[in-house]
């Protein structure tokens, strides 16, 4: 065995995470209780125990999300326990997880920032009032509770505070941040499209336990490469649209340099006249 630590598959993993089973429920927007019941009803895997503290880690919040999808598509928890008991027959559960885990696992790696009040208005230039307020929670970006709020992205409250800091008021980038999100959405269900006609079109059949775990690596390493497209793309059509724009912006420039020039020379004034004063 080398000791590279690089040549080991295991120095890239991300830490594993681990959740009580309040804050299982929460990342996964249920009650304790339907926790507890889906526990109850085997659909989740034992969680790991120390004493009487239960652990449960981001497999099981896989599992969950997709019990949650199965249940938007119509089928009952008798018919997702007879699915996923099916599924597993024969099969390495470890693998199964696995693939859980690349399907159902988060793609955002964003961290949530708690801030007071006044701190993000103070981020934002003084321009938070209610109105900004309610449109931000409308979008997701913070939850409010009295005079505390959470931002749900360091990344993406840096950035916005940025674009007020340049000039752009708040409400404005609020009101793009609804097309960024329509776009984005646009791009991911093209992914989702793409991924299920073409890889997942034959999980119906039945999977040995290394044909899942290769399936899992392969949806794990798509990951990087959406991202990547998806960069690559968006920083090719503003190059596009920069050049289509530069000629009517350079034109708007000379305009303006042309107006308040005349402003500062008012038309009809004698500069023989001014020579002489």
């Amino acid at each position: 065995m080398s000791d590279n630590p690089a040549s080991d598959p295991r120095a890239h993993r991300r830490p594993v995470r681990e959740f009580r089973t309040e804050d299982l429920a929460r990342e996964a927007g249920i009650p304790v209780r339907t926790l507890r019941f889906y526990r109850e009803r085997r659909l989740l895997p034992p969680p790991r125990r120390e004493g009487r503290i239960a652990w449960y880690t981001e497999d099981h919040l896989a599992r969950l999300r997709i019990i949650a999808d199965l249940l938007e598509r119509g089928h009952t928890l008798g018919g997702i326990a007879e699915l996923l008991t099916a599924w597993e027959d024969g099969r390495d559960v470890a693998a199964l997880l696995g693939l859980e885990g690349a399907i159902a696992a988060p793609w955002s790696e964003e961290t949530p920032v708690p801030l007071a009040l006044a701190d993000l208005d103070a981020a934002y230039q003084g321009q938070v009032d209610q109105a900004t307020l309610a449109e931000a929670e409308a979008l997701g970006y913070v939850a409010v509770d009295g005079d505390t709020v959470s931002h749900i992205s360091r990344r993406l409250l840096d950035a916005s505070a940025a674009l007020v800091a340049e000039g752009i008021p708040l409400a404005a980038v609020l009101e793009a941040a609804h097309g960024v999100r329509a776009s984005a959405d646009a791009l991911a269900d093209l992914f989702v499209e793409l991924v299920n006609k073409q890889l997942l079109g034959g999980l119906e059949q039945r999977l040995s336990a290394g044909e899942t775990a290769q399936l899992a690596d392969r949806l794990a390493r798509l990951r990087p490469i959406a991202r990547t497209v998806v960069d690559v793309e968006f920083a090719l059509a503003m190059d596009r649209r920069v050049h289509s724009e530069l000629g009517s912006v350079l034109a708007h420039l000379g305009q303006r340099a042309a107006a308040e020039a005349a402003d500062a020379d008012p038309a009809g004034a004698d500069p023989a006249a001014e020579r002489e004063l």
